[in-house]
């Protein structure tokens, strides 16, 4: 899909393409949180003052008609997940890269294909996780191709974008609140997770309904959170004979 949107043999192109083809093909010795990580809005679970129908973001996606935004909320809510479904819906190239890592000549090439792409119709679409650790340097080397629509920049935040991020690129962003998930929603991701069997566990094992409730309330609104308890008790569980998840063995992880 994303070959035919993106010149091709371009140092855009090799990172769009293999960020698809990994997140398409996540292996089954990773995490489970990174597993069940949904493709579409149909798994993505939370935030329908977003995504309800209706809603802002559901429109600006079913209309494709996405700009650059800021998702602002919590660890563990579906920022990046939220992310890598608009990428797989809108007809652009996207491109994945981290705050953390991306150095100034590596954005002005990716802004430089960027450009080169427009010229040919092809729109695309950067994904920044954590942000706010771009420096004012990093931030000031977007703002230009935010401001033409060369890019459509998606930045994720755990920090208050109007304290980390430089004003002028700030006002051509849209600051999208993203919620707290509720225990209830927790539950039925780790529910979820349990049932498939395809990425998740199998239905390898059941769990009584207090245990996942302790979880889930343990999580505080973190999915990833969860999961990754849901895993550590996974392997507290025997190998054979009835296996079932119980506040017991939620115990033996120290969470009950």
């Amino acid at each position: 899909q994303y070959g035919n949107l993106i010149k091709k043999g371009s140092t855009m192109d090799q990172i769009s393409i293999f960020d698809y083809q990994k997140e398409q093909n996540i292996p089954a010795s990773a995490p489970l949180a990174d597993r069940m990580r949904p493709t579409g809005l149909e798994d993505y679970v939370g935030q329908r003052h977003l995504l309800g129908e209706g809603m802002l973001l559901r429109r600006m996606l079913e209309q494709d008609q996405i700009s650059s935004m800021i998702f602002w909320g919590p660890p563990g809510v579906g920022k990046t997940t939220l992310a890598r479904i608009i990428a797989n819906r809108t007809r652009s190239g996207f491109v994945n890269f981290s705050a953390v890592t991306s150095g100034i000549k590596e954005i002005k090439e990716i802004m430089r294909q960027a450009e080169e792409n427009r010229a040919y119709g092809m729109r695309t679409l950067c994904f920044v996780d954590e942000i706010h650790r771009f420096n004012k340097a990093q931030q000031d080397v977007l703002l230009p191709y935010v401001e033409n629509g060369t890019i459509v920049l998606i930045g994720a935040t755990t920090e208050n974008p109007f304290f980390e991020i430089n004003s002028p690129l700030l006002s051509r962003m849209k600051v999208v609140r993203l919620e707290k998930l509720q225990a209830p929603q927790i539950q039925q991701i780790l529910e979820r997770a349990i049932a498939d069997t395809e990425r998740g566990c199998g239905n390898s094992f059941k769990a009584d309904p207090e245990a996942l409730r302790i979880i889930a309330d343990f999580a505080a609104g973190d999915a990833r959170s969860a999961l990754n308890i849901l895993e550590q008790a996974e392997f507290m569980l025997p190998e054979e004979g009835e296996r079932v998840l119980t506040v017991a063995t939620l115990r033996s992880v120290r969470i009950a």
